[in-house]
């Protein structure tokens, strides 16, 4: 299976607007929404009326990362974009996760967990089997633009021994540091999140291709 491309807006040359118009002529599979509010990780992106805004008329499928610490009204606003197909959690949040999960279910999207990169696997194994979606952090979340730690490459191979062992389903991602060069550290992988490699670029596609 050929592995998926989304797109993250966080860092680009261009406006966001213009930026999401670029990622949509590419064939890329998903543009990756980085949400921060400021509690999880001590930065903001957009507000959520923002993401409302850009996002309402999506060509392309969203894989949505909540950075926050109360997820609870942003998987309540995000969920009505039709686009989104993914809403993602951190696992490091101070809420009952297995709640949330089923939370984002409840409201038809697909729910995921992500973990930070001095996370280890094993603290998540007893969510693997009710998410549709892992993404391990290959850089410490909230800014675009960072070198791969690449340590957190292993737990590719720690994710996929656990859903072939146990029949899970989970799609395995990874977002921080992925370019032409780190790509092939990444073997096994399902999705792999890009952004300033793409979108510090003057040819979106070009780099696209370049990570398939």
């Amino acid at each position: 299976m050929n592995m998926k491309i989304s797109v993250s807006i966080l860092k680009s040359k261009i406006p966001r607007s213009k930026c999401i118009e670029e990622v949509e002529k590419t064939d890329a599979d998903f543009i990756h929404v980085d949400f921060m509010d400021n509690t999880f990780v001590k930065r903001s992106t957009f507000t959520k009326e923002e993401v409302l805004d850009l996002f309402k008329d999506s060509k392309k499928d969203l894989d949505i990362h909540l950075m926050v610490n109360h997820p609870k009204e942003y998987i309540d606003a995000f969920s009505t974009l039709k686009a989104c197909k993914y809403i993602i959690i951190h696992s490091e949040i101070n809420h009952d996760i297995s709640e949330l999960i089923e939370y984002i279910h409840f409201k038809g999207k697909k729910a995921g967990i992500a973990i930070n990169p001095y996370t280890k696997v094993d603290s998540i194994k007893q969510y693997l089997e009710n998410v549709d979606y892992c993404l391990i952090m290959g850089v410490i979340p909230g800014y675009g633009g960072q070198e791969l730690i690449t340590s957190t490459t292993m737990k590719i191979d720690e994710l996929i021994k656990i859903r072939e062992e146990l029949s899970y389903h989970f799609e395995i991602s990874f977002d921080g540091g992925v370019n032409g060069d780190t790509i092939k550290l990444l073997d096994g992988l399902d999705i792999a999140v890009s952004g300033s490699y793409v979108c510090m670029s003057e040819n979106f596609q070009e780099k696209i291709n370049s990570l398939r």
